[in-house]
C-alpha cells in the first residue's frame, strides 16, 4: 500500500513538473509578444496620423514579433498590388525571444525545493510546446493585417528557433555538460568525447573560432561607422526625409538600431571580400561597386560605397579578415603554450596546426550563420536578393582564417617556445625545484631542536646545503615508532628530570617504551607526584626540600627511597 501510495505521488509530482514547463513555455512567448505589442501601440497612439484602427496595429505587432523569430512576412499594402515578401530580420529583435525561450526552459529544468528533477527531454518538449502554441495563436491573428506570416516558415525557420532555444536552456541547467553522447552515436565519436585531450582541444578550438566570429564583427561595425562618418549629410537628409513628426522618427531610430547588428556582418562581409547585395543587379565588394543598385531611402544604407572601382580606402577593409585570423592564431597558442606552464607541457606542431584549422572551420561556419540571417529580400523584383550571400561569406572567413591563422599559430608557438625568453622564464625556477636537495625528515628536524646543535633553526651550517628551506614545528603521529625520534624524546626527558636520569645508558633509548625504566626504579621515583595543598612543605621556604636529588646531592631529602635508580636501600 505505501509502494503504490509512492508510485502514485511520483506520477503526480512528475505531471506538475510537466506542466509547470509548459505555462513557462507560455508565459516566455507570451512575454515577448506582450512588449512589442506595447511599444508598437504607444506609436500609434502617439502618430498624429494613424494609417489603422488599434485592431491593425496590434496585427502589425504581431507580424513583427514573428519576424523576430525569423519568419518571413508579406506587405500586401504595396504600389504595385502585388504582395512583397519582408525576409530581412533585425537581428537585435531576435535577442529577447531566444533569451525568454532560453530562460523558460532553464528554469524548468532546474529542480524546485521539495520536488524531484524532472527529465531533460519532457522540460524541453513542455517549453517548446507552450511557446509554439502562442505562436500559431500569433499567426493566426496576424493573418488580414498588414504584415501577416508565411505559413511555410513558421515550420523552418521558427519552429527550429524556438526549439533549439530551449535545448541550450536545457543543456545550461544540466551544467552545459560535453557527454556522453546519444547511444545511437558513432562508437568511435562517443570514444573521442570521452578523452579529456579530445575535450580539451574542442574547447580551445570553439574558444578560437568564437574570437575570430567576435572580432569580424567588431571590425564590420567599425567599416561601418567610418563609411557614415564620412557620408554623415546623406545619412542626416535621409532620416529626416522619412518622417516629418516626431513620432516616426522615433520608429526609423529605433528600426535603426535594430539594424546596426545586420550592418556590422554587412561590414563583416564586405572586408571578406565577397561583399553584399544590392538587389539583384549590384554587388558591392572592396575591388568595385559593378551594377545597378537598388538602395531604399534609410539612413544605414547612406555607409554603402559609390559605384565604381574601389580605391585605397576600401581596400583597407581587408585588414578586417587579416586581424580575425591573428585573434585566431593567438588565442589558439595561449592554450598551446601557455606561459605559466613547463615546456614539455607544450602542444606540438601538429596539434597547434590541427586545432587552429578546427578553428578557422569553426569561424567560417559561424560566418555563414550569422550572415544567413543578416540579408533577405524585402520585395518579389529587384530587392529580391539584399545582403550578404552566405554561401560565398563562410567559405571566405575559413580560407582567410586558415592561410594566416595557422601559419601564424605555428611561429607564435616557436616564439613562445624560444629558449632565452620572458615567456618561459618560469621553466629555470621549476627545473631548479625540481633539482633541489631532499628535504630532511621531521624526525631529523625534531632532533636537532632537541639537541640543540647549532643549524637547526634553519640559519647554521646544516641549512646552508638547503636552498630557501625553513624548518618549522612539527612532530610525528607518534614519536616512539622511529628511532631517532625516541633519541630525541630520551634526551628530552633526561633534561626534564633535573638530573634523576643522567646515569641511564644511552643505549637504552633504543629499547622499547616498557623498558625506559629499570625494573627497581618506580614510577614515583622517576617523576615525584605533587604534594596536595595544604601539608607541610608546600610553602616556598621548602621548595628544596620538597626537589627530589640526584644520587649523591645529598641534601635533607636524599635517602633510600628518593635517591632514583642506582641507589642502595
Amino acid at each position: 500500500m505505501t509502494e503504490r501510495a509512492s508510485t502514485v505521488t511520483a506520477e503526480r509530482n512528475r505531471t506538475l513538473a510537466l506542466a509547470s514547463a509548459f505555462l513557462r513555455g507560455v508565459a516566455a512567448a507570451g512575454l515577448g509578444l506582450g512588449c512589442l505589442a506595447v511599444l508598437v501601440m504607444a506609436l500609434w497612439i502617439s502618430s498624429p496620423y494613424p494609417d489603422s484602427g488599434p485592431a491593425g496595429a496590434l496585427r502589425a505587432a504581431a507580424g513583427v514579433w514573428l519576424l523576430a523569430h525569423g519568419a518571413e512576412l508579406v506587405r500586401t499594402d504595396t504600389l504595385s498590388g502585388v504582395p512583397a515578401p519582408v525576409g530581412l530580420v533585425p537581428l537585435l529583435l531576435v535577442v529577447g525571444p531566444l533569451w525568454l525561450a532560453h530562460r523558460a526552459a532553464r528554469d524548468a529544468a532546474e529542480p524546485e525545493e521539495g520536488r524531484a528533477r524532472p527529465s531533460q527531454a519532457g522540460v524541453f518538449c513542455a517549453v517548446t510546446a507552450g511557446y509554439l502554441l502562442v505562436v500559431a495563436g500569433a499567426a493566426a491573428y496576424a493573418r488580414g493585417g498588414p504584415l501577416s506570416a508565411d505559413p511555410d516558415t513558421l515550420a523552418f525557420p521558427v519552429a527550429l528557433v524556438v526549439a533549439a532555444s530551449a535545448a541550450v536552456g536545457v543543456w545550461t541547467a544540466a551544467g552545459r555538460p560535453l557527454g556522453p553522447l546519444p547511444s545511437w552515436s558513432p562508437l568511435v565519436l562517443q570514444e573521442a568525447v570521452a578523452r579529456t585531450l579530445f575535450r580539451d582541444r574542442v574547447e580551445a578550438a570553439s574558444r578560437s573560432a568564437a574570437v575570430g566570429v567576435t572580432v569580424l564583427l567588431g571590425g564590420g561595425a567599425l567599416l561601418v561607422a567610418v563609411a557614415l562618418a564620412r557620408n554623415g549629410p546623406a545619412a542626416q537628409d535621409s532620416f529626416l526625409a522619412l518622417s516629418g513628426d516626431w513620432s516616426g522618427r522615433f520608429a526609423v531610430l529605433l528600426l535603426t538600431a535594430a539594424l546596426v547588428p545586420n550592418a556590422a556582418l554587412w561590414g563583416a562581409a564586405y572586408g571578406l571580400g565577397p561583399g553584399f547585395a544590392l538587389g539583384t543587379g549590384a554587388t558591392a565588394t572592396p575591388l568595385a561597386l559593378a551594377g545597378d543598385p537598388a538602395v531604399p531611402d534609410f539612413p544605414l544604407l547612406a555607409a554603402v560605397p559609390a559605384q565604381g572601382p574601389g580605391t585605397p580606402v576600401t581596400w583597407a577593409a581587408l585588414a578586417v579578415p587579416v586581424a580575425s585570423a591573428l585573434a585566431v592564431a593567438w588565442f589558439t597558442v595561449r592554450r598551446a603554450a601557455p606561459a605559466d606552464a613547463p615546456r614539455a607541457r607544450a602542444w606540438s606542431a601538429g596539434e597547434t596546426a590541427l586545432v587552429t584549422g578546427l578553428a578557422a572551420l569553426g569561424c567560417g561556419a559561424g560566418t555563414a550563420l550569422l550572415t544567413a540571417v543578416a540579408g533577405g529580400p524585402l520585395g518579389s523584383r529587384a530587392l529580391s536578393a539584399f545582403g550578404p550571400v552566405w554561401w560565398l561569406t563562410g567559405p571566405a572567413a575559413l580560407l582567410w582564417t586558415a592561410v594566416l591563422g595557422v601559419p601564424a599559430a605555428l611561429l607564435l608557438r616557436m616564439w613562445r617556445l624560444r629558449e632565452s625568453g620572458w615567456a618561459w622564464r618560469g621553466d629555470a625556477d621549476e627545473q631548479k625545484s625540481y633539482a633541489a636537495p631532499a628535504t630532511p625528515s621531521a624526525s631529523s628536524v625534531s632532533a636537532d631542536a632537541a639537541s640543540g646543535r647549532p643549524g637547526a633553526a634553519g640559519g647554521g651550517a646544516d641549512a646552508e646545503g638547503f636552498a630557501g628551506f625553513e624548518p618549522y614545528d612539527f612532530q610525528p603521529t607518534d614519536p616512539w615508532h622511529e628511532k631517532s625520534a625516541r633519541q630525541a624524546r630520551w634526551a628530552s626527558l633526561k633534561r626534564q628530570s633535573g638530573g634523576l636520569m643522567a646515569q641511564f645508558p644511552a643505549g637504552r633509548a633504543d629499547a622499547s617504551r616498557a623498558d625506559d625504566f629499570p625494573a627497581d626504579a618506580s614510577r614515583a621515583d622517576a617523576f615525584p607526584a605533587e604534594k596536595p595543598a595544604g601539608e607541610s612543605g608546600d610553602g616556598p621556604g621548602d621548595a628544596e626540600r620538597d626537589t627530589v636529588r640526584p644520587p649523591g646531592g645529598g641534601g635533607p631529602s636524599a635517602g633510600a627511597e628518593t635517591d632514583g635508580p642506582g641507589a642502595t636501600s
